[in-house]
């Protein structure tokens, strides 16, 4: 099952990669391969999370698929929980964690995802890319940043 986790220090406040990553409706607008995005519903949490069930389109040459996740928001902890819902998936978690960083502005971001496909074609296409993919994702987030709030 691949997997990537990746910790990185951000120029930009903890609360602005939170909000940036929180906001799941935008990323057909700077995400790779994101082609659409819905959100089904929201709810409030346990201990003042918000609940997100979320539809993204993941578009990839000939392959394009939808598949649902539960977005868990823990705004207080500036901490984001992604769980598969429906779609090619047999397994996807995802989960982000912003720390102010320790010494001056900025934060720590903690990154993690895991999957696996239930089709082995597509399963064994996405591992050959996987790390390199994940790694442009969070490039994604980072330039998504530098054009909302500036270069700091």
């Amino acid at each position: 099952m691949p997997s990537h986790k990746e910790k990185r220090a951000l120029r930009w406040s903890a609360d602005q990669m939170y909000a940036l990553v929180a906001d799941v409706a935008r990323y057909p607008e700077f995400l790779p391969w994101t082609s659409a995005a819905r959100i089904r519903s929201r709810r409030a949490g346990e201990g003042g999370s918000e609940v997100l069930e979320a539809d993204l389109v993941i578009s990839f040459k000939v392959f394009r698929e939808r598949f649902g996740s539960r977005v868990v928001l823990y705004p207080a902890e500036r901490r984001i929980e992604t769980d598969y819902l429906d779609g090619p998936f047999r397994h996807m978690h995802s989960h982000w964690q912003f720390l102010p960083a320790p010494e001056g502005p900025g934060c720590v971001v903690d990154f993690a995802v895991d999957f696996e496909f239930r089709n082995a074609i597509l399963q064994a296409i996405i591992g050959v890319v996987f790390d390199e993919a994940m790694r442009r994702v969070v490039r994604a987030f980072e330039a998504r940043a530098e054009a909302l709030y500036g270069k700091v």
